[in-house]
């Protein structure tokens, strides 16, 4: 009998694909990404020395994919008319957007946020705050938010924000208009908003944001300010809509001398 090697060549090449296969298409991969909340004292630590290498050290020691970034001082006085923001791009090979919320000592200071993925879209954002008087300081408030390209087919919003530190009524104004402008989604695209929020759990600022987003902190609510020993828990990561996310895990970084906050860390799979 004639044998048809041409068949039992196909045949040879289908169980080959098949084996490598499983026997069925494989799964793809869970989108993980890691999030990492900053504030950075504007490059000040507890010691009293501005080092923004020391700064990109621990930002790289947590391997981030998104950083959102609170008190960033781009040519100011006080900071050694560094370009910060640059400074920390250039140190992480992360892009960075910088969001400034006010003139200070002949340069700028506000947010920004650095970014592992392609950045499409870029918006800054002022808050309402109360203008300071001879009597008490304050400090106008902002946010800046960024569309991010996970893949070409899955973007999401990346916000960093600040509220404000001794005016509790603009700190819930702020939570308000924060909650007004991305809270409310038509679109529906996974977004994380990250910051600090000068409130403790449980305060009214931060029952508003969770009106509308799913807090993303640790079971035992760690304290992150002040750095040195922390009593109070006021860095945040949130995120919506709940279904397009599952937590992997959240910490504060026990990291005591680089700034006077401690970050904060989040890891999620994206889910579609």
């Amino acid at each position: 009998m004639k044998t048809n090697f041409r068949f039992l060549n196909l045949i040879a090449i289908l169980t080959a694909v098949l084996h490598s296969l499983g026997g069925q298409p494989e799964a793809a991969e869970p989108q993980l990404i890691r999030v990492l909340c900053y504030n950075i004292h504007y490059g000040q630590g507890t010691d009293g020395q501005y080092d923004i290498e020391r700064l990109a050290d621990v930002i790289n020691k947590s391997k981030p994919d998104l950083v959102a970034l609170q008190e960033v001082d781009v040519g100011v006085k006080r900071s050694g008319r560094v370009h910060e923001a640059q400074r920390l791009e250039e140190l992480t090979g992360l892009e960075v957007r910088m969001g400034p919320t006010q003139h200070y000592q002949g340069g700028l200071f506000g947010n920004a946020v650095l970014s592992r993925y392609p950045i499409s879209d870029v918006v800054i954002q002022p808050l309402p705050y109360t203008e300071s008087t001879p009597a008490r300081t304050t400090y106008p408030r902002g946010a800046i938010a960024v569309t991010v390209q996970l893949t070409e087919s899955i973007p999401l919003r990346f916000i960093s924000t600040h509220f404000q530190h001794n005016v509790a009524e603009d700190r819930l104004a702020e939570a308000k208009e924060i909650n007004r402008l991305f809270g409310k989604q038509t679109d529906r695209v996974a977004t994380i908003l990250a910051g600090d929020m000068n409130a403790t759990p449980g305060s009214e600022p931060i029952t508003e944001l969770e009106r509308h987003w799913t807090n993303a902190i640790d079971r035992e609510s760690t304290p992150t300010a002040p750095a040195t020993k922390p009593t109070s828990r006021i860095d945040y990561v949130f995120y919506q809509p709940t279904k397009r996310f599952r937590l992997v895990g959240s910490e504060v970084i026990p990291e005591s001398v680089a700034s006077d906050h401690r970050p904060v860390l989040a890891v999620f799979e994206i889910l579609n």
